[in-house]
């Protein structure tokens, strides 16, 4: 069996509010990196119509709503 690399997330065609949440995603590891230690936690539940309830918890709470139609199949 051959390892094959995994699509990059940048090419995938994600949602505008999923696309933000792994966005600052990234930029708060890179950042927690570069600082040296770091700690977060990420929360997500299922509200109306399927909508997802996505937060990070980063020292501030990045909130977003995330419609099901935008999550990948």
């Amino acid at each position: 069996m051959r390892d094959v690399p995994a699509p990059s997330i940048q090419s995938r065609d994600y949602g505008a509010q999923l696309r933000d949440a792994l966005d600052r995603i990234e930029g708060l590891v890179v950042d927690g990196l570069r600082h040296g230690f770091f700690e977060y936690s990420l929360a997500c539940e299922i509200g109306k119509d399927g909508r997802r309830k996505f937060v990070i918890r980063a020292g501030k709470s990045h909130k977003f709503t995330i419609p099901e139609s935008d999550l990948p199949r």
